[in-house]
């Protein structure tokens, strides 16, 4: 299940070409290998989880990346390749190497990437087997299915596109994401991969990302969870014949683009049902009303409750109340949409139970808060908790 509609359009980015196969790795045959190439000389920037249990291709990336000019990303989908000690490691490296002898490129110019069951080793005979036909079927074309060769408990692909006018030319950026539950990122995302024709220097294409993914996968929640393999990335590759490195416009079509994938991400959330947004305003300062936001969004109680098209406000009293940090309750406004619950810390006299439901029971749901105290605002975006959650998650290994 998931809220609103979704697209699978999306434009070309001169440079890239991409391929899904599949492996053996999912027991259901579907695709699960999916492999980028990047025309020589790209640039690449990468962000990745802070587990401590990051998995053994994320710490074979972050090695790979010191190097910022990637040539090939690869990734499979089915198993995580994490907890399973410096073996995993090897076997990373093992798939870059087998990549290095069929392309010619470095066996440090090739990124990998897993996602799927933790603590079962990769089956690298199985991937590197599939590298052939990988390698073969490259296209400019098959964005959309790289975007499904990604997913795991995921309903549908993620992807989306910006075009910019830069200097009087065009500069088109691309990109796919997977997530669906184990989602509440810390510098990154499930998975997300992104990719521009405009040219970048690799430092400020890093700076570009930071402040996108700041802005946007780093707000989004669905159960709380860091996944040990959160990487998001971004590539460009000059072919439009424009440098980004310094254009204000680039950077707001990529916060557009990093919103819109992150946005998806929770609206496809396991078993999800509403999609929610939760704003906290009036703070001293941004983390204080981020940890506001995330007691709200994290809330179990809450969540069954929007679940359940519930108005129960006291809920979200509750959440606020238990944040670690200290504010003025007798300062306190809250609002379910449009509808103000809570004036001056106590319940509004003219909020009715019916008002409130009417607002719970649509598929998207606005919580805002102000605290009166400041200027800062932050805004988070959650899903509600399902029975189809706890089912999905029960049965994902039988």
């Amino acid at each position: 299940m998931a809220v609103g509609e979704s697209t699978t359009d999306f434009k070309v980015v001169g440079g890239v070409r991409l391929s899904s196969v599949a492996a053996g790795i999912k027991k259901n045959g579907k695709n699960d290998l999916v492999l980028f190439e990047f025309s020589p000389g790209s640039a690449t920037a990468g962000m990745f989880t802070k587990n401590l249990f990051a998995a053994a291709p994320v710490q074979v990336g972050k090695r790979h990346l010191s190097n910022p000019h990637s040539r090939y990303f690869l990734i499979n989908s089915g198993n995580a390749n994490a907890g399973v000690g410096e073996v995993g490691v090897q076997d990373a490296l093992a798939c870059c190497k087998a990549m290095s002898q069929l392309t010619g490129a470095s066996p440090e110019e090739v990124i990998p990437f897993s996602t799927g069951v933790i603590g079962e080793r990769l089956p690298v005979e199985k991937l590197t087997n599939a590298l052939s036909s990988a390698i073969s079927g490259l296209s400019e074309t098959n964005w959309l299915e790289a975007a499904r060769g990604i997913m795991t408990t995921d309903t549908r692909p993620k992807i989306a596109s910006r075009e910019v006018s830069i200097d009087g030319k065009v500069v088109t950026l691309t990109g796919i994401a997977k997530g669906a539950g184990m989602i509440q990122p810390n510098m990154a995302t499930m998975l997300c991969y992104m990719a521009t024709d405009g040219a970048c220097e690799p430092g400020a294409l890093k700076a570009h990302l930071a402040r996108a993914v700041n802005k946007s996968f780093n707000r989004i929640t669905i159960d709380s969870d860091t996944s040990t393999n959160d990487s998001c990335m971004l590539t460009a590759t000059g072919a439009a014949g424009v440098d980004v490195t310094t254009s204000e416009a680039f950077a707001e079509a990529l916060d557009s683009l990093c919103l819109e994938l992150a946005q998806a991400i929770v609206r496809d959330g396991e078993g999800a049902t509403k999609f929610v947004e939760v704003q906290v305003g009036g703070g001293k300062s941004g983390e204080e009303c981020l940890a506001i936001a995330y007691s709200i969004a994290n809330s179990p109680l809450m969540k069954t409750a929007l679940s359940a098209s519930d108005a129960n406000w006291g809920r979200i009293v509750m959440a606020i109340g238990k944040a670690p940090v200290t504010i003025d309750i007798d300062k306190l406004d809250v609002y379910l949409g449009d509808v103000q619950l809570m004036r001056a810390g106590q319940k509004h006299p003219d909020y009715t139970e019916a008002a409130g439901a009417a607002v719970v029971a649509k598929e998207e749901i606005l919580i805002r808060i102000e605290l009166n105290a400041g200027d800062a605002r932050e805004t988070v975006w959650t899903t509600d908790l399902s029975h189809d959650y706890v089912t999905i998650n029960a049965e994902y290994r039988t």
